[in-house]
């Protein structure tokens, strides 16, 4: 994929960042390098990597899941401005 130079522009647009036709270009090109990276590494073959948790082979510290903090809800809640059912109740800020 490589994005053409009314693109580059485009997306500055939308972004609302203002930039010129010799920075656009720029970008252009960084960006169809990035691009490219992208498609190189996406052709590497992955099938004998073994999937790992962690980048230097160590294996994750697990604790036993049990409940270790006291129920509060009732505390939190006495102070909440408005509440239904133990729900907290919000105003709605998107139409």
């Amino acid at each position: 994929m490589s994005l053409s130079l009314e693109e580059v522009q485009r997306i500055a647009e939308l972004a609302r960042i203002g930039i010129s036709d010799a920075e656009a270009q720029r970008v252009q090109v960084q960006l169809n390098d990035i691009f490219e990276l992208i498609g190189q590494m996406q052709r590497v073959s992955t099938e004998a990597v073994e999937p790992m948790t962690h980048a230097q082979g160590k294996s994750l510290r697990l604790r036993e899941d049990k409940v270790t903090e006291a129920d509060e809800r009732e505390r939190f809640q006495a102070v909440a401005p408005q509440k239904d059912r133990g729900l907290y109740l919000v105003p709605k800020v998107i139409e």
